[in-house]
């Protein structure tokens, strides 16, 4: 049974590369992030969300600038987007975890920023965090065009800190050490998982057939 993997970590911290290295590894790799923009640019998403907040979709897609105008500081509006939006997601992944065991994958990756504070850990029998020292974090991300010490603060504060989020993973991938050592932990962690059984699939794929996904 087809083993997931789920992979998070805070801003800055290389969660994006070692995505990529995962897929480099033959892994499949769904990002979450990409899964919502899928859902806002003509997908599922676009019908309920235009009609929760008239006004949002413009030329059949979701306009984020727009959206964002309507929750930001408003979290009764955050609450009835979530609301909207998290099952979709949900079922998207379902569907792509139900090809990804059609191919005969082993091992496959959700890719999830906000993993532990969705409590999207549930749909994973692992979970592997990428982190690297405070430091090393605050100075990649105020790297970042249009970063500030404000904004930044503001952005961690609404995360699950680093250290619980390293306290409940099964794996902690540190960026903070030379590249080329955080490349081979991540080689040794996949070789070690490939062939493991994984319990979460057959969970999921009964709740949605039984809640009539397809």
């Amino acid at each position: 049974m087809v083993f997931i993997l789920g992979l998070t970590g805070g801003m800055a911290m290389g969660k994006s590369t070692v995505s990529q290295w995962l897929r480099e590894l033959g892994v499949p790799v769904l990002d979450s992030d990409q899964v919502v923009h899928d859902l806002y640019n003509g997908g599922a998403a676009v019908a309920p969300v235009e009609a929760a907040f008239p006004g949002v979709a413009v030329n059949g897609a979701i306009s984020r600038p727009e959206l964002s105008k309507r929750v930001v500081s408003n979290p009764e509006a955050l609450k009835q987007l979530e609301a909207i939006v998290h099952p979709l997601v949900t079922a998207y992944k379902v569907r792509w975890l139900r090809q990804q065991a059609a191919a005969r994958q082993t091992l496959v990756v959700l890719d999830i920023p906000l993993l532990f504070e969705t409590g999207a850990e549930s749909m994973c029998d692992a979970v592997a965090v990428v982190s690297c020292p405070a430091e090393a974090q605050r100075a990649r991300a105020l790297a970042r065009p249009g970063m500030t010490e404000a904004k930044l603060d503001g952005l961690l504060a609404r995360q699950v800190p680093d250290a619980e989020k390293r306290r409940r993973a099964d794996f902690v991938i540190d960026t903070g050490v030379a590249l080329e050592e955080t490349k081979q932990h991540v080689a040794s962690m996949v070789e070690g998982l490939r062939g493991r059984q994984g319990s979460k699939y057959a969970a999921l794929a009964a709740a949605a057939a039984a809640s009539g996904e397809r």
